[in-house]
């Protein structure tokens, strides 16, 4: 099964429980690195998180996913804050993040690079319209490697 699938349907299995916690089902990434498969589930809330909440969220999902048996090779479980610097790749990271900025790198070059940094002025049909050094910049979503806000140390 892709792991897109896989994915998806892992968030709506563990989407309410997790909001009954308290807490926001930010993201589901199900990834092979070397040779070991890990499902990492990212959550967030107004007050942070700490390692507490992982492990509560944790407790919670770990049962339900054996239940299911969805994955069927073996796995680790991490469960985690996303972050300052939050990874975007659904539609609606992308909505959130408008007004903040944004690192994006690309599979190929536009205007002549393949990483923007810049303001996310407005994101729609899978275009992201980025105010980058004084010029406007048009990305195609298919196009983008990676993602991610730019948290701003003061």
């Amino acid at each position: 099964m892709p792991a897109k699938n896989i994915e998806n349907q892992i968030e709506e299995l563990i989407l309410d429980e997790i909001s009954r916690l308290g807490y926001d089902l930010y993201d589901v990434e199900y990834v092979k690195e070397g040779r070991d498969f890990y499902l990492r589930i990212y959550i967030d809330s107004k007050n942070g998180i700490g390692i507490d909440d992982c492990e509560k969220v944790n407790n919670v999902i770990n049962p339900i996913l054996d239940e299911k048996d969805l994955i069927k090779e073996q796995y680790f479980l991490e469960v985690s804050s996303v972050g300052l610097e939050r990874t975007l790749r659904k539609d609606r990271h992308f909505k959130n993040a408008i007004g903040e900025k944004i690192e994006v790198k690309l599979y190929k070059k536009v205007d002549n690079k393949k990483s923007h940094i810049g303001i996310l002025e407005k994101y729609e049909n899978d275009r992201l319209y980025l105010s980058e050094d004084e010029k406007k910049v048009e990305l195609d979503k298919n196009d983008i490697a990676s993602a991610k806000v730019i948290y701003e140390w003061n």
